[in-house]
This record gives structure tokens, sequence and C-alpha cells, in this order.
């Protein structure tokens, strides 16, 4: 059996599903947007009308003779209507609104009528042409997208013929041998540039129908210039009557019918079909068999398309209401934040009147293999201003990342080492060994400032206050890509992050600068590894204990962001997957009382909205927008484009105001939306069809660079001097928690 499997050769490389779906899904929108746009007219229409031209190549005969002409032979031949008999004939349709009104005066007059059709109106109302023939009336062809045909070349006369016949096959189930040329009018207004186009269409076998009376209904002249304008030019003449059934508001049209037939009837006028006036066999012949079922599904993918942009406009709407309302949320409540601040800072706020916090503090390091980075991050610690122990957790490396740290020396710096285990374990395993009541939580390649620790604890000084978020930096931020992340995080972070603080309502806790109440990190079970979110996770499962979690904008931690699209893809990825984990898993608080009730209906909702379906709608707008610069309105839709830009301008700007940045990373904002945010958009769609599909991801490590050798404004982590742990105490037995851990 081995020796069959391998002479089976290598199995090919199958494409993941969460690849596969997202790459479908890209080219059935833009196949569907591309074929509403061709048949809106949107693009490859020719809106060009030929001036006249001379008439010498034009058989005499054929200038002085009927409305109908047939040229299929060698000798064109015209046809007039008989006395009697008025042929009704109406263009540009069908309409969806004026069309059936037409249909129903017909009906009410029992009159019969030409429909010349475009294959456009026909392939989006294929119902409104099914009745036209049902009800006995003749269906004729007006082209596809309604040009001059004296433009065109033969190949495009032949497209617009055959595409105006697929339409009506997949409507009606027929084609046609009637024909009318867009912008004609009666017969002698053939000219040397509209012969040649008669004489190409009666070799593909069709009939020409030209007009005897034109109503110019279409310029909307009023009811009784319609009707004037439509009767013959002497009693009891027949004729070939052109009126309109789309193209802008026709109800003088419907009303003059109401009119014109019963007077003519008056006068002895029938008003049959058009072969049926000559004598001549119908024009209808059924389509069968596959050219049937290929017309069927053309106007099956252009229903669909129709839809499709219908549920698009929508959701663009959505998307639309969805950022302009978080946008509003966060300048407004981001100016309420700031003003509580700056209170506080004055001792006017409810936190102002009470002591500043100064019990020491445990910091939890969980690194694996941080042999670039754990230095740095350890040293600045140790220049912090506030007492602290640290524990670094060395979970299971393999590039002597525990070794370094011992090899600092540093006061008040233990190490715990464990087999790979994961963050979560990490992380209760050194809560377990924590001898302080604060606990701060920090990445293994993030450096603290001096003050970070003290600014991060102080909101502690209300015993409702669980934990605490602090303001995350990116620290290499020279490159573009860094640039980039840099601005998400000052605007799309720590901007919601006041926000959520308003609303008591903070969903995360970065990972890389963050305190906890030991008490409450008991209660709420300890970090969990369900989701791979577990900052995230551990925030929420707070809020539903009861417990207050705020924002410290002042505690700065500065961490190394990917530098590759590549990581920041698995970063990301990994983000926005933990964080429909955590949504799923905290689902239940939507119909709890108590704090947890309130959170699940305030803040549940909140972060479901903005952290994942407005994301996932979001791509809409640079949909519409390259939709709009290549089909138009070009001018309109970047004016729009720019005007979503300038409100993200003002919100990034009062970000960075509000956390002191310099404004100029702000300038590559337009590229970070042409090109950072759809890799954004790319990676959550990624997400969400991994979390349908029931996929797994695990935990994958950046590969860190060690760029960040301290905190800006700080000392360098060569030159940093390690400070006392101000009296805490020497590493030794590990302090009891106060509840029992909920983890093993």
């Amino acid at each position: 059996m081995r020796h069959r499997h391998a002479a089976a050769g290598p199995r090919r490389p199958r494409l993941p599903l969460r690849y596969l779906l997202p790459s479908v899904l890209l080219v059935v929108v833009v196949v569907m947007l591309l074929l509403r746009g061709y048949v809106h007219s949107e693009f490859l229409a020719d809106h060009r009308v030929r001036p006249p031209a001379p008439t010498g190549t034009v058989p005499e005969k054929v200038l002085s003779g009927g409305p109908v002409l047939d040229a299929r032979g060698e000798t064109p031949v015209s046809h007039r209507v008989p006395d009697h008999k008025i042929v009704l004939t109406f263009d540009d349709g069908p309409d969806p609104e004026w069309t059936p009104k037409i249909l129903d005066k017909l009906a009410r007059h029992r009159a019969h009528a030409v429909f010349f059709v475009t294959g456009t109106m026909t392939a989006r109302y294929p119902e409104l042409v099914r009745r036209m023939v049902e009800e006995g009336h003749e269906v004729g062809l007006h082209t596809f997208n309604h040009p001059d045909l004296s433009y065109q070349s033969s190949a495009r006369v032949q497209r617009e013929l055959a595409q105006s016949q697929l339409a009506l096959a997949g409507a009606a189930g027929v084609h046609t041998s009637l024909f009318r040329p867009p912008y004609s009018s009666t017969a002698d207004a053939l000219d040397d540039r509209s012969w040649p186009v008669a004489r190409e269409v009666a070799r593909r076998g069709y009939i020409t129908t030209f007009i005897d009376t034109d109503s110019e209904d279409w310029a909307r002249p009023g009811v009784d210039e319609i009707v004037r304008r439509a009767m013959p030019e002497r009693p009891g003449q027949g004729a070939v009557v052109l009126m309109h059934d789309s193209g802008g508001d026709r109800s003088q049209t419907v009303a003059a019918l109401d009119r014109m037939l019963p007077e003519l009837r008056a006068q002895g006028y029938e008003f049959p079909q058009l072969t049926e006036a000559l004598g001549a066999p119908g024009p209808h012949s059924a389509v069968h068999g596959t050219d049937l079922w290929k017309a069927r599904a053309f106007v099956a993918a252009v229903g669909v398309s129709e839809s499709a942009m219908g549920v698009l406009v929508v959701a663009l709407a959505v998307v639309g209401v969805l950022v302009v309302a978080r946008f509003a949320l966060m300048l407004m409540l981001s100016a309420v934040h700031a003003r509580r601040v700056r209170r506080r800072r004055r001792g006017r706020g409810r936190d102002g009147r009470r002591p500043p916090v100064t019990e020491p503090v445990t910091v939890l390091v969980p690194a694996y293999n941080e042999r670039e980075c754990i230095t740095a991050t350890v040293r600045s610690l140790a220049a912090g201003d506030h007492p602290i122990e640290v524990i670094v957790v060395d979970d299971g490396s393999t590039d002597g990342t525990a070794d370094l740290v011992e090899a600092l020396g540093l006061p008040g710096v233990r190490v715990l080492r464990q087999p790979n285990a994961g963050k979560a374990a990490a992380l209760n395993n050194g809560l377990r060994h924590a001898s302080c009541d604060l606990v701060v939580m920090m990445d293994g390649d993030t450096v603290f400032e001096p003050s970070t620790v003290r600014e991060l604890v102080q909101p502690f000084a209300d015993p409702d206050v669980g934990a605490v978020a602090g303001n995350a930096k990116v620290g290499n931020r020279r490159r573009l890509i860094g640039a980039w992340q840099h601005i998400e995080y000052v605007m799309g972070f720590n901007l919601d992050r006041r926000m959520y603080d308003v609303l008591r309502c903070m969903p995360t806790i970065p990972g890389a600068v963050g305190a906890f109440r030991r008490e409450a990190l008991w209660r709420a079970g300890g970090m969990s590894d369900d989701t791979l979110a577990e900052d995230t996770d551990v925030t929420m499962a707070l809020h539903r204990r009861g417990w207050r979690v705020v924002y410290a904008e002042r505690a700065r931690a500065w961490t190394e962001a990917p530098e590759t699209v590549k990581q920041l893809w698995s970063q990301r990825y990994r983000w926005s997957y933990g964080t429909m984990q955590a949504i799923w898993k905290h689902r239940r608080a939507v119909l709890e009382r108590g704090p947890s009730g309130r959170f699940g209906r305030v803040g549940l909702p909140l972060v479901t909205l903005f952290t994942v379906f407005a994301p996932l709608l979001a791509p809409l707008i640079d949909v519409f927008f390259v939709y709009g610069l290549v089909f138009g309105p070009t001018l309109r839709t970047a004016a729009a484009w720019c005007g979503v830009l300038a409100v993200q301008a003002v919100c990034a700007a009062y970000a960075f105001r509000l956390d002191r940045e310099r404004l100029t990373p702000l300038l590559t904002l337009p590229l970070q939306q042409l090109l950072y945010r759809q890799l954004m958009y790319v990676v959550l769609m990624q997400s969400w069809i991994t979390a349908l599909t029931g996929g797994r991801l695990r935990w994958q490590k950046l590969r860190r660079t060690g760029l960040l050798g301290s905190a800006p404004g700080a000392l360098s982590g060569s030159e940093a001097e390690p400070r006392e742990p101000h009296g805490l105490y020497e590493p030794g037995e590990a302090r009891e928690p106060r509840t029992k851990s909920a983890v093993g």
C-alpha cells in the first residue's frame, strides 16, 4: 500500500476555504456590479447622435416609400399601413411604472401595439415583456444599449442585436424579426450614414420599422398636443404612430391614449398588430433548448445583480449610519472623558478627592522566545517610579529568554519557568505567585515609561474599579506600515477606549498594558484559554461580575507592532477571531440582570456593531468608490469619498491632540484608507469564515526585532539604572489568593 501511495505522486495543494470563499465572493460581487452597470448603460454606452448626412446612396423608392422596410432581399421593398388602420408603437421600454399603465389602457380600448424594447430594460423587467406577448402585442428590438448605430462597427451592431434577442428570449421565450433603430424617424430621413446600417440589419433577417407620425410625447408638450401630432395627415389614412413608454414621465402619454383611441375608433380606425395590418406572418418565433436556457440564465443573472445592488445599497446606508454614529459618539464621549480627566487632575472630580494609590504592584510579564525584547522590557520596569515586583513567566522558551532575565540580576525581578502552555496559563501561573493585591500585565515585547505603572494604578483608588486599560503606543512607527498602525492605535483603539470608558462598557484591557485588582481576577475565574483574545475575554468577565473597567490615558506603554504584512495579518486574524469568540462566549449577558445585563445590552451590541459588523460592511464604501470612479459620476464619487476621509481626518486629528501626538503621520491617512484598511477587511472576512466553518486557529508567535530599547524620552536600555524595589517582599512563597481560583 505504501508503494501504491507513493506511485500516486504528491498531493496537489488545495486552496484553504478561508481563502477560497473570499476570492469567490469578491469575483461574484465584481461580476454582479459589472453586469448591473452594463444593463444600466453605465459603461460601454454611446450616447452620440449623428447629424443629418447626404442621401446620395439611398434608393429613391426607399426615401419615398412606406415606413416598413424589408431590405432582406436584393431589392428593398417598402410597405405602408392600409387606410383606417393605426399601428401604435412604443419605444424605449419596458418601464416598471408606465408600461403597465399603457398596457392597461390598450386592453381597455381593445387595441394592440408594437413595443420596441431595449435589451437593458427587457433584462431588468422581463415580466412586462412577457405580459406584452401574452396580451397579443408584438415586440421589436430597439438595440440593447440604445446607441446610434451609424457610429458603430459591424461587430457592435451584431452584438446589440444578439444581446437584445438574448434578453427577449429570456423574458418571453421568443425571438423577433422587427427592428427599429434608435434616433430614427420617417423613412425619408435615411441618409448615407444610416442606410448601410439598415442594410446590415436586413442581412441579419430583420424588418426595419420607421414611422409616419411622431407624437413627440417625449417632450411632454401636453395631452392635447400629443393627440394632435399623433393623428394621420388626412382622415382615414393609415399610419405608424410613434410614442414612448419609458425614458421619463409618461403620464401625458397615458392620458393621451384615453383621448386618442376613442376618437380614432369613432372615425372607423382599427388598432391591429403591424404584421396583421400588412397581412404578413407574425414576427415572433419560439426559442427552445439550450438557447432558451442560456437566455433565461442571463435574465436571471441580471435579476440577481439588481437584487444584489439593492441589498448592497441598503448595506451601504447601514454602514454609513454606523460609521457616522461611531465617529459622532467617539468625538462627543471622548470630549466628555477629557473633561472628566481634567477635573480629576485638578482635584475637583470624585476621584480627585481620594488619596493617590502608593501600594506596591506585581507586574506579570509572560514571555515566549522574547530574546530580542525581554531585556529592554525588564529594564524599563526597573526604571519606574512606583514600587513593584516583577515576575517574568517563561512559557517554555527555547531561545534563552529566562536566562537573559536572570543574568540581569535586578532586585525584585523573579523568573518562573514552565512548560509551554500558552499565554493564559502563564499569566495564571504568575498570578498565583504574585505578592501584591494590584497586578499589572504586559507583553514581553513592550517597554514602559517610568510613570506608567503609577499612572496605571491610580484609578484603583475607587474600590469599584476592577481593571484599568493603559495607553498602548506603537514604538516602531518609522516605516509606513508602522505609521498606519500608529494611526489605528491612537484613533481606532484609544479614542474608542475613551468612549467605552464613559459608557462604562470597556471591552478590552490591552495585553500590552493593563492592570487588575487581584481579587477581581480570581472572582472572574482568572485568565481563560477559551478564546484567542484572553484580554477581551477576561475584561468581559469582569464586567459581568460587576467591576468597573476604566481607561488611564497617561499610562503609556510602547510596543513593537508587526513590521510585515504577513505578521500583521497573523496578529489581526487572531485578534478579530478571538474577539468573535469572546462575544459569543458572553452572549448570555444580553438576557441577564444587573451589571452583567447592562454590559450585555450596551457593551456587547456596541462591540459587535463597531468591531465585527461595521468593518465587515465598510468595504462597500471602497467598492462603490471604485465603481463610481470608473463608471461615474466620477466627480460626485470622489467628493463623497473625500468627505468621508475628511470626517475620519477630523476624528484622527482630535485623537492625536488628546494623546499629544504629532500630526505628521496623518499625511499617510488617505493611503491608509486605500491600502491598509483593505487588508483589515480581508482579515475580518477570514475570521468570519473561520468562525462560520468551525475552523480552529492556533496562537501564532510574531517575530520581534528588539528595536525598542526604551520608551521614548526615557534612558536607553543599556543606560537605565535599576531602582530599588522600595521595600517590597523578597521572592519567596506565593501568597494565597483571597478567593479560590477557578483555574486549575
